[in-house]
């Protein structure tokens, strides 16, 4: 059996914080808010992992309210996600996201992005894609408030 899962996540940029996206730490002044390191692109993963098996959210499995995952690096989440799917006998297919935002361009940082998430999913590179696009400067992420992700994923039954 296959299934399919989406996400979505969106944090604010705010001075002074690392900006974490996809497990690679980007240069740039602004980071973004949140409880744990805030990586966006990870975040809408996980929940679209989470879907896909029906097993709920990021908020259900790492809430915000709970100080074990506070400044958390989002990999050691992604990682608990994946153990939580193979529990369930689940193999990821494949993973497609996209980063949205306005700055900073995140073209020299995707191929790290990829082999990251490659690496904590266990599955191979090619399973993979990463991409990123602007609004064309509107709404908050054309103003460069904050960063969005959104991500689809398939998972196989073994």
């Amino acid at each position: 059996m296959t299934r399919v899962g989406q996400g979505f996540d969106v944090h604010k940029l705010v001075l002074g914080k690392p900006l974490v996206i996809g497990g690679e730490v980007i240069d740039y002044d602004y980071g973004l808010e949140g409880h744990s390191d805030a990586d966006v692109l990870l975040h809408a993963i996980m929940d679209a992992l989470l879907g896909a098996a029906a097993l709920g959210d990021i908020g259900k499995h790492f809430p915000d309210t709970d100080d074990r995952f506070k400044d958390i690096n989002s990999r050691k989440l992604l990682r608990e996600v994946v153990k939580n799917l193979k529990s369930k006998n689940y193999i990821i297919g494949n993973i497609d996201a996209t980063i949205i935002c306005e700055k900073p361009k995140m073209y020299s940082y995707i191929k790290k992005m990829c082999r990251n998430i490659a690496d904590d999913c266990m599955c191979e590179l090619d399973s993979i894609n990463i991409k990123a696009t602007t609004t064309e400067k509107l709404g908050f992420i054309g103003r460069s408030e904050g960063i969005a992700a959104q991500a689809i994923c398939l998972i196989k039954s073994v």
